[in-house]
């Protein structure tokens, strides 16, 4: 018998505490070679505006095994009513190959976005940072702020974004609720950078947001809104200043437009690119160094931060009782 496990099932059984634990360990188990993970396979429809993408891993000592379908289409919410991301993740048992559960990937897809954010403003912020900025007001730009604040002690979460008053209001007043931190809506970019000593960008700019001289002298930068060749929410100037550390450097030079763009203009080589979040989890790559030095993560996101999920999430329905069961 296998499980078949709803969004409220996961909500349910996800916290984002116990995801920036399995989140850290997978990029330990990544930087230490005990997990496999193949380049996820990709397909965009430029008629539709649909991202398409298959994300196989397996962690060989923690066990989890499986993979992720994931689909980013932008005209949902207005034209099906529909999140602009989905995902089905299966996940598999590593001795017999058997499918253990079925599970929506929709909001771990998000909670996991936000847990390696955590995960990364807990090894790479200035510890003393207390006020972090969130450039969105989606579900995505949601976990980020989730996940800074599980990191860091924070005494102000500022937010900016293009949506709708009523939209940008609702986000921050449950922020506020759920994080029992007071977050304010800021006037502007500019002004949200100055201030913030930590930064999540979660849009779908297509062009830079920002400007290098913006950033406040110590910041840390989690870049999560680009995840293609042609997107990039970071102007050259700011991965020129920041020591930019990737979830995995070779999908970022070839997913992360924040990184390829540079390249490809001759302004940045991958050379330049400092490490990995694993390698700094596992103290083999020095990450921050001074509380003068910007530091930036950029995040394409990986199939070993939704396995790691994904497997939690089952041995905890298992536990809990929670799930339908079915068979093939």
């Amino acid at each position: 018998m296998a499980l078949l496990l709803s969004r409220s099932d996961v909500q349910h059984l996800l916290p984002m505490s116990k995801a920036i634990d399995v989140v850290e360990g997978a990029f330990s188990e990544l930087a230490n070679g005990s997990a496999e993970m193949p380049d996820r396979t990709v397909i965009t429809d430029d008629e539709v505006g649909g991202w398409i993408a298959y994300m196989p891993a397996y962690l060989g000592s923690s066990g989890a095994l499986g993979v992720k379908a994931v689909t980013v289409y932008k005209g949902n919410p207005e034209k099906y009513d529909l999140p602009t991301t989905l995902a089905t993740i299966i996940v598999q048992d590593n001795q017999t190959g058997k499918t253990l559960a079925v599970m929506d990937g929709g909001f771990l897809t998000a909670v996991r976005t936000g847990a390696v954010t955590g995960v990364a403003t807990k090894h790479l912020s200035r510890a003393n940072s207390s006020v972090a900025g969130i450039l969105g007001t989606g579900v995505q730009a949601y976990t980020q702020v989730t996940g800074m604040a599980a990191a860091r002690d924070l005494k102000t979460i500022l937010a900016f974004s293009l949506d709708p008053d009523d939209k940008r209001r609702a986000f921050s007043d449950s922020l506020t609720e759920e994080t029992g931190v007071e977050v304010r809506l800021a006037s502007s970019t500019e002004e949200l950078l100055a201030e913030s000593d930590i930064v999540a960008l979660a849009t779908t700019a297509p062009n830079p947001i920002v400007e290098a001289s913006w950033w406040k002298s110590g910041a840390h930068i989690n870049s999560v809104g680009s995840h293609a060749p042609a997107l990039r929410e970071l102007d050259t100037a700011s991965i020129q200043r920041a020591k930019v550390i990737c979830d995995q450097t070779q999908a970022c030079l070839l997913e992360a437009g924040d990184i390829m763009i540079p390249i490809q203009e001759g302004d940045y080589s991958a050379a330049q690119i400092h490490g990995e979040l694993g390698a700094v989890i596992n103290g083999t790559t020095v990450g921050r160094e001074n509380d003068e030095e910007v530091t930036l993560f950029k995040s394409v996101g990986l199939a070993i931060q939704d396995l790691s999920c994904a497997r939690l999430v089952y041995d905890l329905a298992v536990e809990n009782g929670v799930g339908t069961e079915f068979e093939f």
